[in-house]
Parts: C-alpha cells; sequence; structure tokens
C-alpha cells in the first residue's frame, strides 16, 4: 500500500512556498492567451481546446502510471469534474472562441477579474474568510479591469466580452474546488486527474476537428498548441494547485492580477499587439492591489 510522507512546517513557510508556487504557475498562464490566439488564427477553437487537453491528458496519464498514483475516491470524483468542467474544457473553449473576436491583449485585461471570482468561490467552495481589508484590495484590483474594459467597449466586440466574462467564472470555479481538493488529493494529482477524466472527450473531438491540411498549418501555430498542453494545462496548474492549497485559495488567487502584466508584454512580442498606454497604467494598477491583498490576506 502508498504510504505519504507528511512534512511538518510552519504557517509562515507554508504561506511563503505558496505564493512562490503560485507565482510560478501564474507566470507559466501567462502564456495563455498569446498562444491561444496564434492557433485559433489558423486552427478551429474546437481542436485547439480539445488537444490542449488531450496533450495534458496522456502527459498526467503517464506520469499517473509511472508514480502508481491510487485512484480518486467516489467523493472526490464530483470535485474532479468541476474541475474539469470549468478548468479543462470551459475555460480554454470560452477564451478560444472569445479570441476570434478581440485581441489576445484585450482579453488579457480581463483575467485581472479572475481573482476575484476565485476569491468569492474560495468563501462559498473552500469556507475561507479573508480579512475585510483583503476585500477592499481585491475589489479595487476588480474595478480597475472592469473599467478599463467598460471603456474600450465601442473598439470591442460584445461577444467577445461576454464569453470571456462566462469563461472567468468557469474558471474561478475551477480553481478554488481544485485548490480545496488539492489538500487530500495533492496539487499535481488533481489536474492530472482532471484531464485523464477528460480523455474520452478531448481525444476524439481533437481527431474529428483536426485540420484537413496540416502541412499548411505555421509552425507558430503548432507551437502555440504545444505551449497549451504542456504548461497552459499541466505544468501551471502543477504549481498552481500546490501554491493555493499552501497558501489560502483566496489570498495566492491575487497573484491572478499580474498575469495581465506579463501576457500583454508576450501579446506585444510575440503578436505585435498594440499595448496602451492604459492597459499599461491598469496593469500597474492591480499590481499594487496584488501586494496589498498579500499583505492583509
Amino acid at each position: 500500500m502508498k504510504t505519504t510522507t507528511v512534512i511538518d512546517i510552519t504557517p509562515s513557510s507554508n504561506s511563503t512556498n505558496g505564493w512562490i508556487n503560485g507565482f510560478i504557475g501564474v507566470f507559466l498562464f501567462s502564456g495563455s492567451m498569446p498562444a491561444t490566439k496564434v492557433a485559433v488564427i489558423e486552427m478551429d477553437p474546437l481542436f485547439v481546446t480539445a488537444s490542449r487537453a488531450g496533450i495534458a491528458g496522456v502527459l498526467a496519464l503517464i506520469c499517473l502510471l509511472i508514480f502508481k498514483e491510487i485512484k480518486p475516491t467516489k467523493a472526490q470524483l464530483l470535485p474532479l469534474g468541476i474541475v474539469a468542467i470549468g478548468g479543462v474544457i470551459g475555460f480554454p473553449l470560452l477564451s478560444a472562441l472569445a479570441l476570434q473576436y478581440i485581441t489576445s491583449a484585450h482579453s488579457l485585461v480581463y483575467l485581472g477579474i479572475l481573482p476575484m471570482c476565485t476569491a468569492v468561490f474560495a468563501v462559498i467552495r473552500g469556507g475561507e474568510k479573508p480579512k475585510g481589508i483583503f476585500w477592499l484590495f481585491s475589489i479595487l484590483g476588480s474595478l480597475l479591469v472592469i473599467g478599463f474594459a467598460v471603456l474600450q467597449g465601442g473598439t470591442s466586440s460584445p461577444l467577445g466580452n461576454i464569453l470571456m466574462i462566462i469563461a472567468i467564472l468557469l474558471c474561478g470555479l475551477s480553481y478554488a474546488e481544485g485548490a480545496k481538493l488539492s489538500k487530500s488529493l495533492g496539487g499535481w494529482q488533481v489536474i492530472s486527474w482532471a484531464v485523464v477524466l477528460s480523455l474520452p472527450i478531448s481525444l476524439p473531438i481533437m481527431f474529428i476537428t483536426a485540420p484537413a491540411t496540416p502541412e499548411f498549418i505555421s509552425i507558430d501555430a503548432w507551437i502555440g498548441v504545444a505551449y497549451l498542453g504542456v504548461f497552459s494545462m499541466f505544468v501551471g496548474f502543477i504549481f498552481w494547485y500546490k501554491g493555493l492549497a499552501q497558501g489560502g485559495i483566496a489570498s495566492v488567487g491575487q497573484l491572478q492580477l499580474l498575469q495581465p502584466f506579463f501576457g500583454l508584454a508576450l501579446a506585444a512580442y510575440l503578436l505585435n499587439e498594440h499595448v496602451s498606454s492604459s492597459m499599461i497604467l491598469v496593469t500597474l494598477g492591480v499590481i499594487l492591489c496584488v501586494a496589498g491583498s498579500k499583505k492583509f490576506g
């Protein structure tokens, strides 16, 4: 029978490790929107979504078999299903569809709402109770993002905006549910089982929606899909769920406010997308909110 060694560490060191792991996860997630944008320009969004889940699922299955991990219990299947619906299928698909109507730079700003959404689900599903001043910084950061989106409304697609909002709600729920489950199942095991459980859906869709002439797809688009499958859908989640479980879902979740900052830089560098001064100011504002939420979280 497999045994697990429990290492006793102090709350402060546990919290610090949580922020470090969470930061690594956010940094890896930051390339998701630019990579998705590159891919959906030439590929079906369904194929991109199924491919990232399929690639991650195969990698996860290999890891689970190598380490001989115990299968989830019946009680853990429902939370895993929520993680799969929100993080493996819902957010990737809806964001890929949204990126057909808006730029990756614009979509990244919506990610600034994700920490607030995650914090709310952390209270509902995780039973966490952040301090009042934490909510002040969290709400302020979200308002900065929402205000920017409203000001940009005349130049962006309403459908793209709606798809991104729904995607964010599903993603926040999956983050909170996955972090809660990782305390009993393990961080990398949660995302591994979630993508493995999705394989019966992701693999058939991947083959059905595959490009009819793959030789005409650019290498950049294929690299985008590969990045999504390996880093956005698997490696990034390993660090992310571990960080949320160690440092607190609501608190560490505020690190997501940094994702637009990294993503905007990548969008400008890789896609030559225009990054306005207002985008930069909003991003700097949410960074200050992250600092405040960490101090009082």
